[in-house]
Parts: C-alpha cells; structure tokens; sequence
C-alpha cells in the first residue's frame, strides 16, 4: 500500500523547427490520492547532453502549473531563452496548497528532480549539473530545493527513488523567504475585489495551515541555510507589495552569513510579476547568463 507506484519513461519527444526537442505531459509521480503529476522539457540540439534547470511556475501557492509564466513575460520567453544559451529546461507541476500543505509541493519538486536524474540517458540532458528557477510560490521552492539536499526527511516517497534531488544553483525570482516574518500582505480593496474568497488574504498561511512549529520552519528557505549552499542570484522589486523585498534581504543575508555565494539585485520601483519595469527583458537575460555561467563553465556560448 505504501509502496511507490512505478513510474513509466518518458514519451517520444516532438521535435521543433530549430532541432529543440518537446517531451510533453511526462508523468513524474503519482501521489496516492491525487492527480498525476506532469512535467514538460524542452532539450536544446547541442552536441553534448545539455545541461538543465528545473523551472518553477508561481501562483500564490494555489494557482498556476507548468505552462504559466507571468503577464509581463512574452509567450515561452523563460523556456526559449534557456534553450539559446544551451541548457534544457523542465517545467514541473506541484500539488497546491489547498490540495495538500506543506511539504507536499517540496516532495513534488523532489521528486521531478529524482524522476530527471533517472531518465537523463532517454532526455538526452545532463543532470550531473542542475538548477532550479522560480518565480514568486516558485521562487520559494527553488531555493528550498536548493538548500535541503541534505534533509532525507523532506524527501518524500513518491516517484522515482534513490535518485539526488539536489541542485547546483538557484535563482529565486521575489520568493517567500521567511514566514515567521512575512508580513500580512492583503491586495487593495479594488484588487480583492476581484478575487476568489481563498485569496484575499496572505496566501501562505493556506500553505502551512494546521502544521507543527516545526513543520512551518522547515517550510522557511533560510531555516535551511549552510555554508554548503548553492550559488544564488535573488532578484526581487523594491516596490513589491505582496512580498517584500526584504524577504530577500533575508535570505542573501543569511547565505552571506553562512558563508555561500549569494548575490541580490534589486530591481528598483518594480512591483510582484515585475510589474513596473521597463527592462524584464535584461531581467530574464541576467538569469539566464547567471544560470548558464554556473552550469555551463567554460562552455558558455
């Protein structure tokens, strides 16, 4: 009854005008009681195995799956611009808050990471390099993939076992970085009013409603931090209303304090999603070279 349930390879690519290869709607887990969980990844045409960073879509913890980009980005530009540089991307699904709290959502983007590493060979990726981006929810679960390798108890037991579900480098685009400081962010009236009941209040508290002090730390990325942390590039909007810049003070200071190699950029007068800049476009090329500098080395184009 416990056991997990097997998962199957991955389907035949789609192959797309420029030599990219589109493996869709992969099944990486099955949660008992849940719905599948699905995963898509597009694979540069390089002669070598490429290798690749796990994409984490946002949604305030309760909306959004693998294909959501924010608003003030163009169509697949995240996807595309990582195939451009050479690196291969997976985008992942992951259980919502109001399906099942937390750790469930860290379980899921484990076990993606697990599922990638095992079928590799078949994807034709590199996953003895591996990063991890997101955006807002999905800013928090990059980094706490990235600083909880060393935690088997926050592996989960679902999909694809005895696989490493650690990554080599993060960027957390305006994540939740500390809960037990996160402030009670409310939209505008004007704003809620346009809102679902669920998320006219802060929408982390659906994350870790009913859980153990300790269970909630564990949900905070800088409980996590060590000196054996990835690289980081934090880059948040100073004029973030739903989640504070300072929440990303916090972490780069606490990587900093550890001993890791942090780097913070703010991005003056931007709002969530980057709401406000007029440079999304540097934004997204910053991360982009950021990820490519870490996991491509000396082979960056």
């Amino acid at each position: 009854m416990g056991r997990p349930r097997p998962v199957p390879a991955p389907p035949a690519p789609v192959r797309r005008e420029d030599g990219a290869r589109h493996f869709s709607g992969v099944t990486y887990a099955v949660a008992f009681g849940y719905r599948p969980l699905q995963l898509d990844v597009w694979v540069p045409d390089t002669p070598a195995p490429a290798p690749l960073v796990v994409w984490v879509h946002g949604g305030a913890f309760m909306m959004g799956d693998r294909r959501y980009l924010p608003e003030t980005l163009r169509g697949n530009q995240v996807f595309d611009a990582l195939l451009d540089a050479g690196l291969a991307v997976a985008t992942i699904d992951y259980r919502h808050a109001l399906e099942a709290p937390f750790p469930a959502l860290l379980h899921d983007a484990k076990a993606a990471v697990r599922y990638l590493r095992r079928f590799a060979g078949e994807l034709g990726v590199d996953t003895t390099r591996v990063g991890a981006w997101g955006e807002s929810a999905g800013g928090h679960v990059a980094a706490l993939l990235g600083l909880t390798g060393h935690r088997p108890d926050l592996e989960g037991t679902h999909g694809v076992v005895g696989e490493s579900s650690a990554v080599d480098v993060v960027v957390d685009w305006y994540g939740v970085s500390d809960l037990d400081t996160m402030p009670r962010q409310t939209p505008p009236p004007e704003v809620a009013a346009l809102l679902p009941e669920e998320l006219r209040g802060p929408p982390e508290e659906h994350l870790v409603a009913g859980l153990t002090d300790a269970t909630r730390a564990d949900a905070s990325p800088v409980t996590h931090v060590t000196a054996e942390a990835p690289p980081f590039l934090l880059l948040h909007g100073t004029a973030d209303w739903l989640v504070p810049y300072a929440q990303s003070e916090a972490l780069h200071a606490a990587l900093q304090a550890a001993g890791a190699s942090p780097e913070l950029v703010p991005v003056e007068g931007a709002g969530h999603i980057w709401l406000g800049s007029d440079d999304v476009d540097g934004i997204v090329d910053r991360s982009v070279r950021y990820l490519a500098g870490v996991l491509l080395g000396d082979r960056v184009r």
